[in-house]
Parts: C-alpha cells; structure tokens; sequence
C-alpha cells in the first residue's frame, strides 16, 4: 500500500517538476568562453555556419519552422579605452546603428528606431535598442538589439522577425535580448 502511495506521489511530483520546467525549457544557453560572451534562444533554433559571412558576424541562430527569424552576434574592433558612454547616450548610439542600416550599400532597407533603454548587469552597461525595418516589397520587421563595449571590443547582439510574429514573440525576444551578457 505504501509503495504504491509512494509511486503516486512520485510520478505527480516528477509531472509538476517537468511542468515547471517546461516553461523554463522554452530557452537553451549559449556560451562562447573564447569570446567571452552568453545569452538565451529560444528552443528549435539551430546554429547558422558563418563561414563567408560578413566581417565581424560571430554566431548566427536561426529558428528551424520560422528561417526568417534570426539572432546574430557581431563584434567588432574600438580603442581600448573606448567606453559604450563615450559612443553616446542609448538613443544618440540608435541612431547611428540606424544611419548605418540605411546607408548600407547594395541593400534597399530602411530603419526606424523606435526605443532606446539602458541596463545595468554586472558593472557594465547595455544599450537596448528596437526597431522596425522596412525591405522591399513593403516587408516590415522588428529588430531588438543589445549593445555592450568590452576591452576593446563593441558586441552588438541582435534578434529579429517578421511584422506579423513580432506581437506573439515580443515577450519572448525581450527576455532573449536582455539575456545577452559579456564577461
């Protein structure tokens, strides 16, 4: 009688934890020790081979259902004494990743930056930044970004999808953007 209480009470026990779990399942962490840098994807994303891509494209996710969504880390050179502060203000900092955007050469896509915040983690500062970005064929997507100055180095870390899915995986891309952290 005993045993069998205690199966039941195992097997609800092990169901609630995996129901807890579940939620927290949602997110797998990457970790890049030679780089110095982590942060959180959503499950069913796979990593993107970035041989050929761009200069300075470090670690490239993407989802397997949805290929359109995608984060990209890029890192890319500053002075040693160069400090995220020292670039601007979070908005002054948008606005120039914007002008970039829009002035990049052979691609028809223009950027509208929306919201610009900071946060604290760990003694350095980020800059959280969003966008829309409209492509040709009026195809619209939002971007969040998370920007970070290291020795020597500007992390930029950025996640983006399409128009129609951004309300239903706002919450989720947030976390995953305010998860990016460099030590």
């Amino acid at each position: 009688m005993y045993r069998s209480l205690l199966a039941t009470i195992l097997i609800i026990f092990s169901l609630i934890l995996h129901g807890c779990s579940s939620g927290a399942s949602g997110l797998q962490k990457y970790v890049n020790t030679a780089r110095g840098y982590e942060f959180l994807y959503p499950n069913g994303w796979i990593a993107v081979d970035v041989k050929g891509a761009s200069e300075g494209v470090d670690t490239v996710y993407r989802d397997l259902i949805e290929e359109s969504e995608n984060l990209t880390v890029i890192i890319s050179n500053v002075s040693a004494e160069e400090t995220l502060e020292s670039l601007g203000d979070p908005t002054e900092v948008g606005y120039r990743f914007m002008k970039r955007i829009n002035n990049a050469a052979n691609l028809d896509r223009k950027a509208e930056l929306i919201a610009a915040g900071k946060r604290e983690y760990e003694d350095k500062n980020y800059y959280l930044l969003e966008y829309v970005v409209e492509l040709p064929g009026n195809r619209i997507r939002h971007d969040l970004a998370s920007v970070v100055v290291d020795d020597g180095k500007l992390y930029t870390f950025d996640i983006s999808t399409r128009d129609r899915r951004y309300k239903k995986v706002k919450n989720l891309f947030e976390v995953v953007v305010n998860s990016f952290t460099v030590y």
